[in-house]
């Protein structure tokens, strides 16, 4: 990571994941991304957490608020990562923030988190005008010691991802983020409701989910950038060029119209 753009700290997280075909993914993934699988499976993630003392590089205060998002695995034929089809938050700052500086697809959400010794209730309601409804609500804490994925463990695949990718305008976009490993054990969840597969045009995965929970993490993140499609063309491969060939400026998009901003072009 080149540059360290924010600071926060991601606390009492579940991951909910789904087994699905890899079909089902690479359906919905824009060029030049491809599905990431563990043993020939895709997965889809629901992931429910708290984001706090979020800070941007000097800034003596940070924004605390809870998300919710969905996300997959990918690969850009060189580096593994997250692809998220949805981000929900409680914080319309946090969100017009994330929307224009990330070109990430947040929403805003009335959220509520509560616990009762080591048990989180998370509930969600999309309260986002023009986009989906989604609604969710469950119960979760850990069901055993914490633990370190192992290398090549499906654990590993699900949680231990450095990068993220975006879409916005055609374009693909990534960011980088630092972070020790995910301290992770076993979880027990109720998930009395879900509809973010629905809202974001999936059916529902059938099966129950593999479940892991973590106390949280302290994460740092780059600047995003511009995955490189001539670098691309000319290796013959999704590969990202290295390094940047220098800044330029990227519009993205919020309610409001479109906000310029600083964007690492490669």
């Amino acid at each position: 990571m080149q540059r360290r753009l924010l600071s926060m700290q991601w606390r009492d997280a579940l991951f909910a994941h789904w087994r699905v075909d890899p079909a089902t993914v690479e359906a919905r993934l824009p060029e030049p991304l491809s599905v990431a699988t563990h043993d020939g499976d895709a997965y889809l993630g629901v992931v429910p957490f708290e984001m706090t003392d979020i800070r941007p590089r000097g800034a003596p205060v940070g924004l605390s608020f809870p998300e919710l998002n969905l996300r997959t695995y990918v690969s850009d034929g060189d580096t593994k990562g997250v692809y998220f089809f949805s981000l929900d938050a409680a914080d319309p700052i946090g969100v017009g923030v994330a929307r224009t500086l990330f070109r990430l697809p947040y929403y805003r959400a009335a959220m509520d988190v509560t616990r009762d010794g080591d048990r989180v209730t998370f509930t969600s309601h999309r309260t986002h005008r023009g986009a989906p409804e989604v609604h969710f609500d469950a119960t979760y804490g850990p069901a055993g010691e914490t633990r370190s994925p192992e290398p090549g463990s499906l654990e590993a695949f699900l949680v231990e991802n450095y990068r993220f990718y975006t879409e916005g305008r055609g374009r693909v976009y990534y960011g980088d983020i630092a972070h020790e490993p995910w301290p992770l054990a076993d979880a027990d969840a109720a998930i009395r409701t879900n509809t973010l597969f629905e809202a974001n045009g999936f059916e529902p995965p059938v099966g129950d989910p593999i479940l892991h929970y973590s106390p949280g993490t302290e994460v740092t993140a780059d600047r995003i950038r511009r995955l490189n499609p001539r670098a691309t063309a000319s290796a013959g491969t999704d590969a990202v060029a290295d390094g940047a060939a220098g800044i330029g400026t990227g519009a993205a998009t919020t309610d409001d119209g479109a906000v310029e901003i600083p964007v690492d072009e490669e």
